[in-house]
């Protein structure tokens, strides 16, 4: 496990964070600190389900990507992050203007990472808890992931 987070790293996460489906969804990096890291999504109306909050499957993808984006930040760059198993609790409706979603590394074992996210639905200078996460990550070295069966 990596002891600090350069810079470098930090704003390389933050730009890796946003990239294929993430991309699509709108997501965006907001803070990178060892550990922790937090994202943001301006709601539109994709983003909305037929009753007009936020969908649930919007919280979820949030809780889990950046949980794993948590991860990253404790590991060297030879490794790779995978998503084992989450838990999602929603607490009440998201109906807001975004979403803003906080990551913390809870434990770092040297291969099984485990992360709790907290989404909250934003409205103006109001932040409510919306949803909480529990995250369980696998660290991979890189020569180890294939994409062949």
């Amino acid at each position: 496990m990596e002891s600090e987070l350069s810079e470098e790293r930090a704003a390389f996460l933050a730009r890796d964070y946003s990239r294929g489906f993430i991309q699509y969804c709108q997501f965006e990096a907001e803070s990178v600190q060892r550990g922790r890291f937090q994202s943001r999504v301006h709601i539109q109306p994709h983003h909305r389900q037929q009753d007009g909050f936020i969908h649930a499957g919007v919280m979820a993808t949030m809780a889990d990507h950046t949980a794993g984006y948590s991860a990253f930040t404790i590991v060297s760059e030879e490794y790779q992050i995978l998503t084992i198993e989450f838990k999602i609790n929603f607490l009440r409706p998201g109906y807001g203007e975004a979403l803003i979603c906080d990551s913390r590394v809870i434990r770092e074992g040297k291969q099984i990472i485990i992360s709790e996210s907290e989404v909250f639905d934003v409205t103006g200078e109001t932040r409510t808890l919306t949803a909480k996460a529990m995250v369980t990550l696998m660290a991979v070295h890189k020569d180890r992931l294939s994409r062949k069966g």
